[in-house]
């Protein structure tokens, strides 16, 4: 799937810009290189629609002049010449900002988990294998399913950063995922669910989602009248909650947004911020952690970085540009990078971001079956619609769910067609908090990944019966 040599060609030609930086007198350059490969299917209507594969990449070059800066990006290193020109074109109109320079190079720790062979080895016809043990499974599972959308996806990409600095470092890492949409359309009633799963390792068990999706698409049908607007408990499965936190919870750790004022917990460092048993770590150096590895994308060495601690605030995020900023701002005394950095590829240049953040409790945690006992009345709620939406300055939120269980005396007494679920998740976290015994990868609206699991939030929150 990936050329033996990518990495080294990548570092050649990266190597080969920065000689070109040299020759134009660039005081600092960064060059950042890519080059993706994959393969993937796609499912509509109850079949294979679609395989594909190919791949794509480039060359981004962000270059610092007297605290000023610009990027520009390329794919034929032979228009190396005109992007740093339009890097430094950039530069030049760019405000200064004191003490902004370009990381230098120390050693890091090496992250092992990132390439799986096995992903490397997988072929088209391979996907399409898979995708028939998919589809195989949801008919298996219940006769009135369809996978109505999703697909399965390969692969694997190469990495390379150079600097002036000194920085040299690249690597290799792959990814093997699925996303499935089951749906159950019976005497004019239609209900579904989505799920998803993603590895740096090949899946150990491809169906796993579709077991998911298919049981979702069956609870939520016996559907009961809505009830009244009531502020109750609410838990939230990990696949509900992940979106949410993934777009006020990062943003608000950001170190920027917290010394702007930006954040809801601004002005709280050192302070009791969440349920005292609760901890938020973010971690770069997670074996095989889909937004980890052994540097970030400015090549500062990754960490493992406490944010909460005991429910205590202790920690924030930092990329390069965005410390050097604040402190010639006078926002803060004192601030360097976290090792924070990420990118969404080679056309733009790095910006502030989790790692892989994990939402912890040092508490007893219970299952599923549990958490509804605790419960006693309210409701589940296994996705959300409109998370983009919530405001991590002040961590409101409104979203609708089309799957959402009610429960009373901790038994679950059927489904609700559509409701609105609104409140604040900072508030919502800081009181009583129980969270479920297993933790699930998901991505993120915003960067990094979330490890998060089912949570039940007893205060905060507000359901609105259609």
């Amino acid at each position: 799937m990936i050329p033996d040599d990518a990495v080294e060609r990548l570092m050649d030609s990266a190597l080969a810009i920065g000689a070109e930086c040299e020759k134009a007198n660039v005081q600092q350059w960064e060059i950042y290189a890519n080059q993706g490969y994959g393969h993937s299917m796609e499912i509509e209507a109850g079949r294979i629609s679609m395989a594909s594969g190919g791949g794509d990449g480039g060359f981004g070059i962000r270059i610092v002049e007297d605290g000023r800066y610009g990027y520009a990006h390329l794919v034929d290193i032979n228009s190396a010449s005109r992007a740093i020109e339009q890097a430094l074109s950039i530069a030049k109109r760019s405000p200064s900002i004191e003490g902004f320079e370009l990381p230098g190079n120390k050693s890091a720790t090496e992250v092992g988990g990132m390439k799986d062979k096995a992903i490397l080895d997988m072929t088209p016809e391979d996907l399409l294998e898979q995708g028939d043990q998919v589809l195989t499974k949801v008919t298996e599972l219940d006769s009135r399913a369809v996978a109505v959308g999703g697909g399965i996806g390969v692969g694997a990409g190469a990495g390379a950063l150079v600097t002036s600095s000194g920085i040299e470092y690249g690597g290799v890492f792959t990814s093997h995922g699925i996303g499935i949409h089951v749906s159950i359309d019976e005497n004019d009633q239609l209900t579904s669910s989505y799920e998803g799963e993603s590895s740096r390792k090949i899946l150990d068990d491809i169906t796993s989602s579709v077991e998911k999706a298919v049981h979702w698409a069956q609870v939520t049908r016996e559907k009961i009248p809505g009830g009244d607007t009531e502020d109750c408990p609410v838990l939230m499965t990990s696949d509900g909650f992940s979106p949410l936190f993934s777009v006020v919870v990062p943003s608000a750790i950001r170190g920027e947004r917290l010394a702007k004022g930006e954040s809801f917990w601004s002005g709280k460092m050192n302070q009791i911020v969440m349920a005292e048993h609760l901890s938020l770590t973010d971690d770069g150096l997670m074996e095989g952690g889909m937004s980890s590895g052994s540097r970030d994308s400015e090549g500062v060495p990754s960490q493992t970085r406490s944010i909460v601690d005991s429910g205590r605030l202790n920690g924030e995020l930092w990329a390069t540009r965005d410390a050097a900023k604040s402190v010639a701002e006078g926002r803060v005394e004192f601030a360097e990078s976290t090792g924070s950095a990420s990118r969404g590829g080679h056309t733009s240049p790095p910006l502030c971001g989790c790692s892989d953040l994990i939402l912890s409790s040092s508490a007893k945690t219970f299952d599923r079956d549990r958490l509804i006992q605790e419960m006693d009345n309210g409701y589940i709620v296994h996705s959300v619609m409109g998370a983009h939406t919530a405001n991590p300055t002040s961590g409101d939120f409104s979203v609708t769910t089309s799957t959402i269980l009610k429960v009373e005396n901790g038994n679950v007494v059927g489904a609700l067609s559509q409701a609105g679920l609104s409140g604040n998740l900072a508030k919502a976290l800081s009181s009583k908090v129980i969270l479920g015994d297993s933790s699930i990868r998901k991505g993120s609206y915003s960067t990094g990944s979330m490890h998060v699991p089912d949570v039940l939030l007893m205060d905060g929150l507000r359901v609105n019966p259609a």
